[in-house]
């Protein structure tokens, strides 16, 4: 087992780019000025030049491979990630690889999806085969111009070569002559001892776009003739619309149409100041069509969920009464995290052009295929009708899972049969968008004389959460009386997947609980986990689906380089966690200052499998910590009569520069296929700094945000 610290190496690129197949956005990868619009690419201009090897890379006669990536890219690196797979296996010269950005097609590529961390896990295999096929072809279209064995070639750096007459070509002398190589039916992938590419810190390919202003957003999207439209919607949930006067919003200039649809009036125009400005002239009344909860009915819903007698049982495992029955001591704690804003920095936005004879789709979404499906199902038309272009997602973090807004759009230019580009403002979003779910926890453990835990209970209630517990996780399998239940509260506030869904919250209850419990058992918190992964190990019961040897190893080397329990002068708190198929471990460290608790570093330990692209990884793993922590701290979405109560950044806090501690990263190497990184790191955050907190205060902060709780009013 080796650690890989996060050193990272800079380099630059200048990349310059085309596009293979389909109508693709033309985006400027070069350093020369480009024009401030996207332009839409023809075949004709995209096929020019480029010989097509698989879905995946095409190679010029100049020499220049294109390696297009499929997936959406919202900050997660994938866009550079999967093309440095298949560059890996086809031994490219990095320097002459381009990048672009896939539409969506079906037919090509699966799993067109960004969520839930298994974009490198699904692709791993096919990508390292698309760039070891087209390598292969290659080698072959070389050997027969040399009338050579193709087992007496091989590849560097972009290139074919005969070191036994010192003979080489380059791919782009050859790409022709290759197209034309039958495909094999199988090829052998390097060894990864060989890789000179995956688990080296490589720039991000847009780096040079984003910086200097590039279009490369749903935002920048302009097409010819195409209007502008922001949407009213109604502003609590649980209300309909009643009437509308629109009137004094007709009357802005610049104003083309006020349309009224479902529960929506849309402003439609010439520009983003016209329609928001009329949008504020606009006259609607709404009524009730049902409950228009408050937080304050949310605490007592959870009151009640968490003491009444009916749940959905999720594992059971012993006899649960009787170890609580015959225990020295039982320990209890309640947990709960609030409603929270996905908050990405590029608001919903979609392009749509609805017209007789297709459909015409652009902006960010993280689930193109369902969002075509969708639109398609609405207008009543055939998928294959419909193309849909992505672009870089300006923050996501589940929210554009879900493609409402793309909905939107579409309804929207059918009924005014003009292209429009729609807008949310970030108003919009946070007072009528979908959010975290607000979930409350009870904990019970049962302990024995000697301080072993004999019994463990959870009952997570949570609101539109479906199923808030991870029923075999850790501890799971390693208590042998052990009872986990879910209820849930159906509310009209929208709610869906938000950063590592259900875990993001979990985590922190969880962790900050066995905290509470390895106290109660007079036990050093990372040897009580230790204890109970060693006794899952050699006395397993039920099922086990976390791997106990790398949550373990991840346990280990956190403590390491934490130094854990050796500073002096800092309170360290502790927190593990499994999900998405990775496993990180943390700890928090605190200091005093000025007679307050400042946390000063968090200790990062990752085994996620193969690490692609460091630079990407650390700053993965850095964010998804940054993450954790400003949200466990400080943000917080509350609800009066159905009306979210925040509405931009002036009144939901999120963390800001100074807040943010050093973040020590460290990759576990072993070897193994990688296993997802999106998400993992952002779970153990909030466990491990509520421990960090109490042992510097005494304070245990059950509920968040911290920042709220008048366990730090003093401190």
């Amino acid at each position: 087992m080796t650690d890989i610290s996060t050193t990272s190496r800079r380099s630059f690129m200048k990349l310059a780019a085309t596009a293979g197949g389909g109508l693709m956005l033309g985006f400027s990868w070069t350093s020369t000025l480009a024009s401030t619009a996207m332009e839409v690419l023809t075949d004709t201009q995209l096929a020019s030049g480029n010989i097509n090897f698989n879905s995946y890379l095409s190679i010029s006669p100049d020499n220049i491979i294109t390696i297009l990536s499929p997936n959406p890219e919202l900050g997660q690196n994938i866009k550079t990630s999967f093309p440095m797979i298949v560059a890996e296996e086809l031994d490219a010269d990095w320097t002459k690889v381009k990048v672009v950005q896939a539409a969506l097609d079906t037919n090509k590529f699966e799993r067109q999806v960004t969520g839930g961390s298994g974009a490198v896990p699904h692709s791993w295999e096919r990508l390292r085969k698309a760039g070891a096929t087209a390598r292969h072809m290659l080698m072959e279209a070389a050997a027969k111009r040399w009338k050579v064995s193709v087992d007496t070639v091989s590849t560097e750096n972009g290139m074919v070569l005969h070191k036994a007459s010192n003979r080489k070509l380059s791919y782009g002398e050859l790409a022709t002559e290759a197209s034309k190589v039958a495909v094999p039916t199988e090829v052998k992938l390097k060894d990864q001892k060989d890789f000179k590419l995956i688990g080296k810190a490589i720039r991000n390919v847009d780096n040079y776009e984003m910086i200097t202003g590039k279009p490369l957003y749903g935002l920048d999207v302009y097409k010819e003739g195409m209007l502008y439209a922001v949407i009213q919607r109604p502003k609590a949930f649980g209300m309909k619309l009643k009437s509308v006067d629109a009137a004094a919003a007709k009357a802005v200039p610049g104003v083309v149409d006020v349309v009224t649809f479902k529960n929506n009036v849309a402003v439609v125009g010439t520009s983003t100041w016209q329609v928001n400005k009329a949008r504020k002239a606009l006259k609607v009344e709404y009524e009730a069509e049902g409950t228009l909860e408050s937080s304050a009915d949310h605490d007592r819903i959870f009151k009640e969920l968490l003491a009444g007698k009916e749940a959905t049982e999720r594992r059971k495992d012993g006899d649960v009464d009787t170890a609580f029955k015959n225990a020295a001591k039982v320990i209890t704690a309640e947990y709960q995290c609030p409603f929270l804003s996905h908050s990405p920095m590029e608001p919903m936005n979609f392009f749509a052009d609805v017209r007789p004879d297709g459909v015409e789709l652009i902006g960010p979404i993280q689930t193109p295929e369902r969002a075509r499906g969708d639109v398609a199902k609405l207008l009543n038309i055939a998928p294959e009708k419909i193309t849909l272009e992505l672009t870089r997602l300006g923050g996501g973090f589940g929210r554009r899972l879900y493609g409402d807004y793309v909905l939107e759009a579409a309804e929207l230019s059918s009924i005014i049969k003009k292209p429009i580009k729609l807008i949310w403002t970030r108003e919009d979003d946070m007072t009528g968008g979908t959010y975290r779910p607000a979930v409350r926890y009870r904990f019970e453990a049962a302990l024995d004389k000697k301080g072993n835990m004999i019994g463990y209970k959870l009952r997570g209630a949570g609101i539109n959460s479906g199923n808030p517990t991870r029923e075999d996780n850790f501890p799971s399998g390693a208590v042998e009386n052990l009872l986990i239940e879910s209820v849930e509260h159906k509310s009209p506030i929208t709610t869906g997947a938000w950063r590592a869904p259900i875990t993001n919250f979990l985590a922190f209850a969880e962790q900050a609980f066995l905290d509470e419990v390895a106290q109660a058992a007079k036990k050093d918190p990372i040897q009580f986990r230790l204890e109970l992964l060693d006794k899952a190990k050699t006395a397993p019961v039920g099922a086990i689906k976390y791997d106990l040897d790398r949550m373990k190893g991840v346990i280990t080397l956190a403590a390491e380089k934490a130094n854990w329990g050796k500073k002096k002068g800092v309170s360290q708190g502790f927190s593990v966690y499994f999900s998405h198929r990775s496993y990180v471990a943390q700890v928090a460290d605190v200091v005093m200052k000025d007679g307050k608790p400042t946390i000063d570093r968090i200790h990062a330990a990752v085994d996620c499998g193969i690490v692609v692209n460091l630079s990407g990884a650390y700053q993965q793993v850095r964010g998804g910590v940054i993450d954790g922590l400003g949200h466990a701290m400080y943000s917080n979405l509350t609800f009066k009569a159905g009306a979210a109560e925040q509405s931009n950044f002036n009144n939901y806090r999120l963390i800001r520069m100074k807040e943010v501690p050093e973040v020590d990263v460290h990759f576990i190497n072993n070897g193994i296929d990688p296993t997802g990184l999106g998400e993992p790191a952002l779970p153990p955050t909030g466990g491990a700094v509520a421990n960090a907190l109490f042992k510097a205060t005494g304070k245990r902060l059950r509920n968040q945000p911290f920042i709220n709780q008048p366990e730090l009013k003093n401190v």
